[in-house]
């Protein structure tokens, strides 16, 4: 490829993001009374929001209905097209009813308007025609006119979706504030997501506990904690007593610590070269909030405690990089 060809490529993209931002740009004055009154629908919708769009706009469609939904307000979205061969039997009384159409016109939509109309539902428009019969039957329309398409042909749908896109985006986020909705709502819809994983998981999913807990009481020698250390290839042992009451910590790097001073292995007692103030959690600790503690200490293992201070786990930096938390 010659140089005049790739820098047509370039000018031809730099011109498509130029005019879809500016596109983009004009939404901002139609957040106006007929884009509150479209929240306040939403907001006293008893059912679900049931999203209808048609070509490229119902792929615009399918995506608003997915973020709506993500968002805490439940919607689904219905192809027009199947709409006429049952699907509109899924729309309820308590539904609201939202449209996208650039043209307003679009056949397989005014096909099925007076029955929507007749089931005595919100409706509420997307279009980029203020005249056209959808926008005019409407309980409210939203006006996502563009100036003209990216496309050079004014063909192909592409800045009037966008817009739609963006605007869809808008009622979603407005929804969401309005209902108070939380990080915590969201991991709850996206359990498998990492932000799930980050907001959900909490400490006691993924602790070692029982026979995993390494630990020797405190009259143990330097070798019984080394072979405890083994035995449970956590890197460290605890050292308990028989009621689990934490006297301390004996981790690789006491061990090197501990070797430079060349103790005896036999004759040396755990307690007098552990390490005896050691970082704690509960149980039920935010994994996310314990791995901030493992790294603002720089340690990579935390001693799991219940409310009477008694070891009921271990925490190993490595569970929480398991747990896909990062």
């Amino acid at each position: 490829m010659s140089i005049n060809e790739a820098e047509k490529l370039r000018r031809l993209g730099l011109a498509v993001i130029q005019t879809e931002t500016k596109a983009i740009a004009a939404l901002a004055n139609r957040i106006d009374e007929a884009f509150v009154h479209a929240c306040e629908l939403m907001l006293k919708c008893e059912g679900r929001i049931v999203v209808i769009g048609m070509g490229k706009s119902g792929h615009i469609g399918g995506k608003i209905a997915a973020t709506l939904a993500s968002t805490g307000s439940p919607a689904f979205f219905v192809h027009p097209g199947e709409a006429c061969h049952g699907d509109l039997g899924m729309i309820t009384a308590k539904d609201v009813v939202l449209v996208l159409s650039n043209s307003g016109e679009t056949e397989e939509i005014i096909t099925i308007l007076l029955l929507i109309k007749r089931l005595n539902v919100p409706l509420l428009t997307l279009t980029g025609n203020k005249t056209s019969t959808l926008a005019l039957a409407a309980t409210v329309n939203i006006d996502v006119s563009v100036e003209k398409e990216a496309c050079p042909l004014g063909l192909a749908p592409t800045s009037s979706t966008t817009a739609a896109l963006v605007m869809g985006d808008a009622l979603a986020i407005a929804l969401l504030e309005a209902k108070g909705f939380s990080a915590d709502d969201f991991a709850r819809s996206h359990p498998k997501g990492r932000l799930g994983r980050r907001l959900l998981l909490l400490v006691s999913d993924i602790m070692h506990t029982g026979e995993e807990i390494p630990s020797v009481p405190p009259t143990a020698t330097l070798r019984d904690a080394l072979v405890e250390m083994t035995r449970k290839g956590l890197g460290m042992t605890t050292i308990a007593d028989k009621e689990l009451k934490i006297h301390g910590i004996f981790t690789d790097g006491d061990l090197r610590r501990v070797l430079d001073k060349k103790c005896d292995l036999h004759s040396t007692i755990i307690s007098d070269v552990m390490t005896a103030h050691c970082k704690t959690v509960v149980a039920d600790c935010l994994a996310v909030e314990a791995l901030s503690l493992m790294q603002s200490h720089k340690i990579t293992v935390l001693l799991i405690v219940d409310n009477t201070h008694t070891l009921v786990g271990i925490l190993h930096i490595h569970d929480i990089l398991r747990a896909g938390v990062v």
